[in-house]
């Protein structure tokens, strides 16, 4: 198979389609909610940029996972990624809030809003959204990077439709509160999806302990074994979520080489096996060195 009709290929041009499609949808919506007062439809385009971010981070992902290590980034490429998610969450946190004070100003003073444009254009970003979202579904079954963007797709299309909505509830009742009503509602799905990425970045970029591990069971766990006396100056990070390091100190009994190696040997299969930890250090004593 040729590389220009490989899977990795065909996955690289439905996810360059995807991000322009996006673009496409959030200028729309934001020029056609300006233009109209639809605060409904600038929150919306907000919310796409959730998806944006989500998709590029994807594509980013994708093609940094093809890069080895240098001398100079001994861990690869992986953090990029990190630090690509912390600045994406963090804009869209500031423009939901951005838009939560938009839709209250709106509740409390409302303006004319055409129902009938905000129905055409929610609409036409409703197909595209599902478009995107029919589009990354092949690849959505091996890459959990893919799967996430197919998912916040097919969310952000329902949104469209409740945008939609609104327009209609517009049209035939003149409710105008509708509009900046979807869009606080909309401020709650942005926040919602980008606190989580928001909170995780900063704790891989923090070097937080992972969430699910313990260091004191770690510790527990390791110093059950026979021959470990005491577990100690232990770390547990991440260079990014799918990549968890360990170091540690162990003090052990004797002195004995073909003691210590087959000791060391069922500390590491007894983490992997336990913890799911498969880069890690550790460095065995027969005296402590950090008294």
């Amino acid at each position: 198979m040729s590389l220009l009709h490989s899977p990795r290929s065909d996955l690289r041009r439905r996810l360059h389609v995807a991000l322009f499609v996006n673009a496409a949808i959030i200028l729309g919506e934001f020029i056609g909610g300006w233009l109209i007062n639809s605060v409904g439809l600038i929150s919306d385009a907000g919310h796409n940029l959730v998806d944006q971010g989500s998709l590029f981070l994807a594509f980013y992902a994708h093609m940094l996972a093809q890069r080895p290590a240098t001398d100079a980034r001994t861990f690869g490429f992986h953090r990029a990624g990190v630090v690509t998610a912390f600045l994406n969450a963090f804009v869209l946190l500031l423009t939901a809030g951005g838009i939560a004070l938009l839709g209250i100003h709106r509740l409390l003073e409302p303006v004319t809003v055409p129902g009938l444009w905000v129905i055409v254009i929610a609409l036409l970003s409703f197909a595209a959204n599902l478009g995107i979202a029919f589009l990354l579904h092949a690849g959505s079954e091996d890459d959990i990077n893919i799967r996430g963007a197919f998912w916040h797709m097919l969310a952000d299309a329902w949104v469209s439709l409740g945008v939609a909505a609104s327009g209609v509830a517009i049209m035939f009742t003149g409710w105008t509160w509708t509009d900046p009503l979807v869009s606080l509602v909309i401020v709650g799905v942005i926040v919602k999806g980008a606190w989580p990425i928001f909170r995780e970045s900063l704790d891989v970029l923090l070097e937080s302990t992972p969430p699910g591990l313990s260091p004191s069971r770690i510790i527990d766990t390791l110093e059950r074994i026979p021959g470990v006396k005491n577990v100690h100056d232990l770390h547990v990070w991440a260079v990014e979520p799918r990549m968890v390091m360990l170091t540690c100190h162990v003090l052990v009994d004797g002195d004995d080489a073909l003691l210590t190696d087959a000791l060391l040997r069922t500390i590491r299969t007894m983490v992997q096996a336990t913890f799911g930890i498969k880069h890690m250090t550790i460095q065995l004593e027969t005296r402590c060195c950090h008294p």
